[in-house]
């Protein structure tokens, strides 16, 4: 069943999916630049909440320059069933990798952050094909 949705609120979405992208590549953005920055943080991020131990720089950098492809190709809306489908997996395996801090949730406030994130993430993703303001085609 194809709706369609007034001017007035068509324009709306736009600019509001438009919001929530920029925000979510925000974040993504400084989490990639983190990994050129300060590489040993990346490495501990992924022994503690990843399992990965022996992550060496070049590989946080090799890393980061493949998100950083990803973040900027995201923020230009290209090939959005890839881009928003990739940053809402790798998003959710963030969120739920970090899965016993929420048990500790008093001294863990800034973990909660991710889910509403998430949810963005998600949105985006659902109404990719809305999501037309400013992006390549």
């Amino acid at each position: 069943m194809q709706t369609t949705l007034s001017g007035d609120v068509q324009r709306k979405l736009q600019w509001s999916l438009l919001a929530l992208r920029l925000g979510v590549f925000l974040v993504m953005l400084v989490w990639t630049l983190d990994k050129f920055v300060n590489p040993g943080h990346s490495m501990k991020i992924f022994e503690k909440f990843y399992g990965i131990s022996g992550m060496n720089e070049v590989a946080a950098y090799i890393m980061g320059a493949l998100q950083l492809i990803l973040v900027f190709t995201f923020v230009l809306g290209f090939k959005k069933r890839i881009t928003y489908g990739i940053i809402f997996l790798m998003h959710g395996a963030s969120t739920l990798s970090a899965f016993n801090q929420y048990f500790d949730a008093f001294n863990n406030l800034l973990f909660f952050a991710a889910w509403p994130m998430w949810a963005a993430c998600f949105a985006l993703y659902m109404l990719r094909d809305e999501d037309t303001k400013f992006t390549v085609q």
